[in-house]
């Protein structure tokens, strides 16, 4: 039934518009353009609000250096989902490079490149790469902090509301429970505000160090949700202390703070920005929740089963209260399913969808040992209600051989005067019932092992990019394509008659591009050639061949206007005269968009 109404879904609800982290939907100046006269500021537009760092742009001039900027900010009019900056008066002429870094609503850092030139392209040694979105030491800490959160917040939720609804007799290992759990996520949501800094510019974590750092986490937006996650936590500490004095059982209180809690989630995550804001953070809160309920719930169980008494009843109360969760479960990850995929393809074709299985197919285990469970349940309840009705046919007997004196019942005399019976003792439905018990633990136990999986995957799930998303960004609604880059090896067949030759297409679209090649010699090192020819040609069209007229630029080949004017594969022919009488052609595919 699950994987039938998530299919469904997944067929009727199409793709949207954007969902959550950020991607880049257009740059000013675009991508790979040539311009008459210098910019004098660069505009990115994104899909949705971002936040800015103080290093988001780094602009590189055509030798490599590193220009002087204005202070990033958004654009005017604009909104919150662009990020602009102003650029020195006068550029040279040449091809400049600009990396970006910023914050998606959803807390995520999100960075790129792309090139532009003025007047002419140039050949540049500035490189594209910007690195890693995040420091990996930096990365798995936040992680393993984020986990430890959610584990907590389930142990710390899951718990209380055990204890308000199944009302175990033996509690104090349930309020060592509860407080193991508020120190964790207390230690956690500290670690995630320390580190979310360095998380966020891609530094280390002793980035965290900084006073500039510092700042920047409590004036942001994810900084202001963790803080408001200590705030709820110091209010339940609190709470906490009143229950264990005075014994009461939980009640709106304890539930409102819950709620409080699971907000700040959905508030710092996936929901807080894409389609559908409001309905999705509702959704995430109560999946979290049921979550905790469930997960929390068994892990208190499981501890119950072990070191405390516990009655069937109990264990049936909290079986119905996990089917509820269950229930909210399923209706609230079909409807987060359909919004970070948005389509059919993304399951198969994104690390997110790839993700998503693999928690669905968890939550499927999931399942079928809670099922196990409710069957131990119901088959314990038996027995003891069989006991129960035992005990009592038992000591009904008893009053039947014994009469009562003249004057009414009296305590036997002493221990000759007790009556013997053959019925069960008074205490036999604490002991009845140890099979099912025993089988009990076991499924409950593999029903916290694998709960802890899915928490897991869903960390994961949490710092990754949604298919929806990813797909948009794939299909073309980022303007950022970068140049293309071909290595074509040669031999003339002579000693040292051999090397490649480096063809950069820039920006390799429709229209006009530049074209620089380098040869390399044998050595690996740059060669110097009597003369070097490129053709193209397009077989689909009958276009071609299209000489693309390089001159000796001193050093490498180049021409800054080549037209090639259709789309699509085209082979490109590169020949290399290295003496008076040897030369070679070898021939390429390049892809022209």
């Amino acid at each position: 039934m699950l994987l039938g109404t998530l299919l469904v879904l997944f067929l009727l609800g199409g793709t949207g518009p954007a969902s959550a982290h950020a991607a880049l939907r257009a740059t000013d100046p675009e991508d790979g353009s040539v311009l008459k006269s210098a910019p004098r500021d660069i505009t990115l537009t994104f899909t949705e609000s971002v936040g800015l760092l103080e290093d988001s742009f780094r602009v590189l001039d055509p030798d490599g250096r590193r220009l002087r900027t204005g202070e990033p900010e958004h654009a005017r009019g604009g909104g919150a989902e662009t990020a602009t900056v102003t650029l020195p008066a006068k550029l040279a002429e040449g091809t400049y490079t600009v990396a970006w870094r910023v914050v998606s609503a959803d807390s995520h850092p999100v960075s790129g490149a792309f090139t532009f030139s003025v007047g002419k392209p140039s050949l540049t040694t500035a490189t594209l790469d910007t690195g890693p979105a995040e420091d990996p030491a930096t990365k798995s800490l936040y992680n393993i902090a984020r986990y430890l959160a959610y584990l907590a917040v389930a142990l710390l939720i899951g718990t209380a509301t055990f204890m308000a609804v199944c009302r175990p007799p033996d509690a104090p290992v349930l309020h060592r429970l509860l407080r193991a759990g508020w120190w964790t996520l207390l230690g956690a949501t500290l670690a995630l505000l320390v580190l979310r800094a360095p998380y966020e510019s891609g530094e280390g974590p002793l980035g965290a160090l900084s006073a500039d750092s510092v700042t920047r986490t409590l004036t942001g937006r994810p900084g202001e949700v963790l803080l408001a996650r200590l705030a709820l936590l110091l209010v339940a500490a609190l709470y906490l202390l009143r229950l264990a004095r005075l014994r009461k059982p939980f009640g709106w209180a304890g539930a409102a703070l819950a709620v409080g809690l699971a907000v700040t989630w959905a508030a710092g995550e996936h929901a807080s920005a894409g389609i559908q804001v409001p309905v999705a953070m509702t959704s995430s809160a109560l999946h979290l929740l049921a979550t905790a309920v469930w997960l929390g719930g068994l892990t208190a169980l499981l501890v119950t089963l072990y070191r405390a008494r516990l009655t069937p009843a109990a264990v049936t109360r909290f079986s119905r209260v996990a089917f509820v969760s269950v229930t909210v479960l399923v209706v609230t990850g079909v409807y987060q399913s359909w919004r970070g995929l948005g389509s059919w393809d993304a399951l198969t074709g994104t690390t997110y969808g790839r993700l998503l299985t693999l928690k669905l197919a968890a939550v499927v285990l999931l399942l079928a040992a809670a099922a196990l469970s409710r069957r131990w349940t119901a088959r314990l309840a038996t027995v003891d209600a069989e006991t129960a009705e035992t005990v009592v046919e038992a000591e009904a007997a008893v009053r039947e051989k014994v009469p009562e004196p003249v004057g009414g019942p009296s305590l036997p005399a002493g221990p000759e005067a007790a009556p013997e019976s053959s019925g069960p003792e008074p205490s036999a439905p604490v002991e009845a019932g140890s099979e099912q018990r025993s089988a009990l633990r076991r499924s409950v136990l593999a029903e916290v092992a694998v709960g802890a999986a899915v928490l897991a995957v869903t960390t994961l799930l949490t710092s990754t990019l949604p298919g929806r998303a990813e797909a948009e960004a794939a299909a073309g609604t980022p303007a950022v394509v970068g140049a293309s880059v071909t290595n074509v090896p040669f031999d003339v067949g002579t000693p040292g008659g051999h090397g490649k030759v480096q063809v950069t297409i820039d920006p390799g679209r429709v229209g006009d591009n530049s074209i620089e090649a380098l040869v390399y010699g044998p050595d690996g090192g740059v060669s110097v050639v009597p003369e070097l020819r490129i053709s193209f040609t397009l077989p689909a069209k009958d276009i071609g061949p299209v000489d693309a007229e390089l001159t000796d630029k001193g050093g490498y080949w180049g021409n800054s206007f080549l037209n090639l004017p259709i789309a699509g594969k085209w082979e490109m022919k590169v020949t290399v005269r290295t003496t008076e009488v040897d030369q070679v052609s070898e021939t390429r595919t390049v892809v022209i968009r």
